[in-house]
């Protein structure tokens, strides 16, 4: 099973796919972006019915391990297993930390997502969690127009030795303000909308 790396000593990217992706298509434009930039993980979108999402786990799945990259899944544990993921992505916070952990085993990656709670968080390091996600880190049209503060980051990564992922609303400026506090970046929505998603991911990302 391929593994997260150990909180790196320079951010790494963590790359979102589209949701609705198909894979035929999006396949050969995750090998070229998998190609030009070192991706540590790839995470799989939770919306969509069981085959599509088989199908687009299955593709990722087969591009990423040929690269040694770990694929992770929002919350879907039992697909995760079918399709040989390597592990989940938690959506809710620190809640189903602990029962993904039993159910996948001690090698798999569980991470989770904690908004901007600096409590949730913990809770999910404590829960066993291999990383937790705090978001978004920049405005965004989404949600409740709360974002994770940059002071949260620094808190996080002096205090707590799980590892920080920051997303949502990330834009350069964003990147390099945080870079310092921050183990890995996840990056999706910022390129996918745009033409060339590749190119789009090469300004962000340097």
């Amino acid at each position: 099973m391929t593994e997260l790396p150990d909180a790196p000593t320079a951010p790494q990217l963590y790359l979102i796919t589209p949701v609705g992706a198909e894979p035929g298509a999006f396949a050969p434009m995750l090998s070229e972006l998998l190609e030009r930039f070192e991706v540590s993980c790839i995470r799989i979108p939770g919306a969509g019915d069981e085959t599509q999402l088989g199908r687009i786990a299955d593709a990722v799945r087969d591009v990423a391990h040929g690269k040694d990259v770990a694929v992770v899944i929002e919350d879907h544990i039992q697909l995760a297993q079918r399709h040989g993921l390597d592990g989940v992505h938690l959506t809710g916070g620190a809640k189903q930390v602990r029962y993904a952990r039993k159910e996948l085993g001690p090698d798999a990656i569980v991470g989770a997502f904690c908004g901007n709670s600096r409590h949730d968080g913990m809770n999910a390091g404590e829960a066993g969690a291999d990383y937790v996600s705090f978001g978004p880190a920049g405005e965004t049209g989404l949600g409740d127009g709360e974002t994770a503060p940059a002071d949260l980051f620094a808190w996080w990564s002096e205090m707590i030795e799980v590892p920080v992922v920051a997303e949502g609303g990330l834009d350069a400026t964003l990147i390099g303000r945080l870079s310092p506090v921050t183990d890995f970046f996840a990056l999706g929505a910022e390129i996918w909308g745009e033409d060339d998603p590749v190119s789009a991911l090469s300004m962000l990302w340097r």
